[in-house]
């Protein structure tokens, strides 16, 4: 990741991004709380106080909300700002339940927590190349190891991971929308908006309309020729550009997104899907002749004014050089064409455009991110197989067994590759200190004493799995042993 202590002008706005969400988080928290109290007193005097509070509070949001406007948008397209995270040191939880669970010795695996803190601090500050995505994906996958290796819930951290994946997307300008639709298709009760399911579709359509909005760029810039056809299909893919980008405004307009989106967002989005609307009928114009050509100038002409008048109401948007250049000379341009043809002798009223039918060529293909991609080891592979020795396993304290072989052998069957299973005991045995379940240690091979030259207090180190509750079934010599993550390979070896 980035190095986290340099304070790159980047930096400097997600910090000030995070600390006014969170201010707003928690004022609309209270101002939910107070609403629930107004709503449930019938106290006058409470019922005074309560107004007074919720108008303070309501003032606290406005001025945050404003605040929240002048750092939200810099450039034309939306770019979403990272998660952030504090440093979190694992040390001493992941020791103790590596000592209580798993009866390790804690000190062995120093090495491992320490590649974890490391690759976690490393992922709060990914640089915004191909490698960075990698470093999320990389992080997101061990966490699925450390779900299973350790009691904890990690859904919001997978969650954030997730999230941020999205948003560094977004700032890159490639597949913004995919981890977005991927968090809100798979993640439920998120503990803040911004992960609601609200908030996450509002997101996958803005992201789904900058993308449509880049295909239209993508075909403008191909196409070289004024043919009747190349025009009308300009003039279809600004429409479809109007279309998703009117999808995502009524999205931002529903609650509770619309008390969380910065306004500076919403006018963009109006902006645009006025800005492609009137596009649209230029292209359309272009390509016909006569009486309808002014109608559709016409119409494209006042489209054009309406993205001005919206755009002139956000005081954000008035900063950006950029889009009011591109609003001006698409305006002056059309209404240049429409004074070309609006002679003085023409009294005949010009009729109304009827809409541009949107189509594309290619719509973006929304589909999930691929994990796959980044391949990862178990950084606490040395505790064992995963389908053994994993946070649901209730393992007992470890015992250590002295087998001596008799005449008759060991008496006990065991089954599956290291650490290895006793699937069985015989009655009287050598093994009778032993039950079924019982597992190999996994730092211990199986070493049995025998009668030619081996000694006989050989020791055997044993992981007893203890039976789940209401799992009272006993297991039969001979019978298959399998496992909720995996299961042991059906050999056996009777001894």
């Amino acid at each position: 990741g980035c190095d986290p202590l340099s304070q790159t002008q980047r930096s400097r706005l997600q910090h000030r991004r995070a600390r006014i969400n969170q201010q707003i988080n928690k004022e609309m928290r209270m101002r939910a709380g107070a609403e629930n109290l107004f709503r449930a007193t019938s106290n006058n005097k409470v019922r005074e106080t309560v107004a007074l509070e919720l108008s303070f509070v309501n003032s606290n949001l406005q001025l945050l909300k404003e605040e929240l406007e002048d750092e939200a948008v810099h450039v034309p397209m939306i770019p979403l700002g990272l998660k952030e995270t504090k440093d979190v040191d694992f040390t001493v939880p992941l020791q103790d339940f590596i000592l209580e669970h798993y009866g390790e010795e804690v000190s062995l695996y120093d090495g491992e927590i320490k590649e974890l803190t490391e690759l976690r601090q490393a992922m709060r500050t990914p640089s915004r190349t191909q490698e960075g995505l990698e470093l999320l994906m990389e992080y997101y996958n061990q966490l699925f190891y450390l779900d299973q290796r350790f009691f904890r819930a990690l859904a919001f951290e997978k969650g954030s991971v997730l999230f941020n994946l999205g948003s560094l997307h977004t700032q890159m300008g490639a597949r913004q929308d995919r981890a977005f639709n991927y968090l809100k298709d798979n993640f439920s009760n998120a503990p803040s908006l911004d992960m609601s399911g609200p908030s996450l579709g509002m997101l996958v359509r803005l992201m789904v309309a900058q993308v449509q909005e880049c295909v239209f760029e993508r075909v403008t810039l191909a196409t070289r020729d004024a043919t009747f056809t190349s025009l009308l299909r300009l003039a279809q893919e600004a429409a479809q550009v109007s279309e998703v980008y009117s999808l995502a405004q009524q999205t931002m307009s529903q609650p509770p997104v619309e008390n969380y989106v910065p306004f500076p967002w919403l006018s963009t989005v109006q902006v645009k899907a006025e800005h492609f609307s009137a596009l649209s009928h230029y292209y359309t114009a272009t390509a016909l002749c006569d009486h309808a050509r002014k109608a559709h100038l016409r119409r494209a002409v006042m489209r054009h004014e309406e993205a001005m008048r919206v755009h002139g109401l956000c005081k954000v948007l008035r900063k950006m050089d950029i889009l009011q250049d591109v609003l001006a000379l698409t305006h002056r341009r059309s209404l240049d064409k429409y004074s070309g043809l609006d002679r003085e002798d023409d009294f005949h009223e010009t009729s109304e455009a009827p809409d541009i039918q949107p189509q594309t060529q290619q719509k973006p293909d929304v589909t999930p991110p691929d994990f796959t991609a980044v391949q990862v080891t178990d950084i606490f592979q040395r505790l064992g197989p995963l389908s053994v020795f994993n946070a649901r396993a209730r393992l007992g304290p470890e015992r250590r067994v002295c087998l001596q072989r008799g005449e008759g052998g060991l008496g006990l069957t065991l089954r599956g590759d290291s650490p290895v299973l006793v699937a069985g005991v015989l009655p009287g045995g050598c093994a009778a200190q032993l039950s079924q379940g019982d597992k190999e240690n996994t730092r211990q091979r199986l070493l049995i004493g025998g009668n030619k030259g081996q000694s006989s207090a050989s020791l055997l180190n044993w992981h007893r799995k203890k039976k789940r509750e209401g799992g009272g079934a006993s297991r039969r010599l001979g019978s298959t042993f399998s496992l909720s993550l995996g299961s042991l390979r059906d050999t056996e070896s009777m001894y």
